[in-house]
């Protein structure tokens, strides 16, 4: 796992073989960050929420790159260690990793960020619903960002907050917002 940019660029962390994650590819991850800072300043003190974060490749991301203040929510005991392990490593206090369910997160959740990211597993039944329950909780600020990472059987372009879509190789990025396609209108 490779820092694409910010104060950690060129960083890299060794995952271990037996964790069943399926990291953004450093490839993708470059794309989507490009596309993003046509939206959004990630140095000015953003918050950000990191749903599913696996490896934690987007919260380091999201530090490196000078968030203010990072949520990492990871079920898996060994990922969750190993996000911790990360974040001890480039000794930041930016990152607050949570170990714990995604859904009952964003189900209680009453914070609102700037920027929310979600790596579900591309076959979790419920990946669909997603940005509906954010949206209904109210968990994306104003001029906030979501950005759901899903594989290509998923299309989002009917929901009222989509923005647009991404496609890089294998791995498919939909954005949204609160204004939704209204955003790109004004």
């Amino acid at each position: 796992m490779r820092v694409v940019s910010g104060i950690y660029k060129r960083r890299r962390f060794d995952v271990p073989r037996t964790f069943k994650a399926r990291p953004t590819t450093d490839f993708a991850k470059e794309n989507i960050f490009n596309v993003l800072a046509n939206y959004i300043d990630f140095e000015d003190e953003i918050t950000a929420l990191d749903l599913f974060a696996g490896t934690g490749s987007i919260s380091i991301e999201l530090v490196s790159r000078g968030c203010d203040k990072v949520i990492s929510v990871e079920k898996e005991p060994a990922h969750y260690a190993f996000i911790c392990k990360v974040m001890q490593e480039v000794k930041t206090d930016k990152c607050i990793p949570v170990r714990g369910d995604a859904f009952k997160y964003i189900n209680s959740g009453r914070e609102q960020f700037d920027f929310i990211f979600a790596d579900p597993p591309y076959d979790l039944k419920d990946l669909e619903i997603i940005p509906d329950i954010i949206f209904k909780n109210n968990l994306l600020k104003d001029d906030g960002l979501l950005v759901l990472e899903h594989g290509k059987s998923n299309n989002f372009e009917s929901n009222p907050h989509f923005l647009e879509r991404r496609v890089y190789g294998s791995v498919n990025f939909s954005i949204f917002s609160k204004q939704g396609a209204e955003q790109t209108n004004d």
